[in-house]
């Protein structure tokens, strides 16, 4: 292997994972990216209580991406060989993190979307809903 093309890439993944398996990532990965731009484009705000426990959520994408992975290769902690074992390993846990947050993020918006503005802005005062005129 002289050089690292994209195929190249797809090929190695494809052993690792199976065909179908890595290509039904792909394709979850590929809706759950068109859904959350979608809500991000309807809902036209970030939603800072959903952000929130998306981000709660992240270590459990984290350790989950890490537990695929390991089971898909049939590996684990003790064969860690070097630095670049450990490299990848965490990159694996960064996409992990950040898919489940987009995941649940979007999950949420979609299951609980806004309410009306003009009935959810409060009061900076007093944290009440203020009167709608």
């Amino acid at each position: 292997m002289q050089e690292l093309t994209f195929e190249t890439m797809i090929a190695v993944f494809e052993e690792i994972f199976g065909r179908w398996l890595f290509w039904l990532m792909v394709a979850a990965a590929a809706i759950v990216t068109l859904l959350y731009i979608y809500v991000l484009i309807r809902d036209r705000a970030v939603s800072w209580h959903k952000f929130l426990w998306a981000q709660v959520s992240m270590p459990v994408g984290a350790a989950l991406a890490v537990l695929i992975v390991w089971w898909a290769t049939r590996s684990g902690l003790r064969d860690i060989g070097g630095p670049i074992d450990l490299i990848v390993l965490l990159g694996v846990a960064a996409i992990g993190a950040v898919g489940a947050a987009i995941l649940v993020y979007t999950v949420q918006s979609l299951v609980w979307p806004p309410q009306n503005r003009r009935e959810t802005r409060r009061s900076a005062a007093t944290g009440r809903p203020a009167q709608v005129r």
